[in-house]
């Protein structure tokens, strides 16, 4: 089961919202049965309900693989300093890792 964070996310981009200019115009609760929207002021977006939100269900889970992929990948990639001095000394060295790190963690 995903997120209820990343099921408003990809309500809020649907409905031509931008995520990081609204996550602070509702707030989340959970009391023990589950996360839930307690409050919602996102300006000319009604307050979506449960079955709207699980009709993103699916597009969430592959949101929350890719992510997952992202932050393993950014962890293998390293310092950035560093792969610009690897660039500098060998690039074709630098591409081959590089591509083995993304051959390892595919994104959906």
């Amino acid at each position: 089961m995903t997120q209820l964070n990343t099921k408003i996310k990809l309500h809020l981009e649907a409905n031509s919202k931008v995520y990081l200019d609204e996550k602070n115009n509702y707030v989340l609760q959970d009391d023990g049965s589950g996360a839930y929207i307690k409050s919602w002021s996102v300006s000319g977006l009604a307050k979506p309900t449960d079955e709207q939100l699980n009709s993103y269900e699916s597009s969430a889970q592959t949101e929350e693989n890719n992510n997952a992929i992202r932050h393993t990948r950014k962890v293998a990639y390293g310092n950035i300093g560093d792969q610009l001095d690897e660039i500098y000394k060998d690039i074709d060295a630098w591409k081959a890792r590089i591509k083995s790190i993304k051959d390892a963690n595919p994104k959906e």
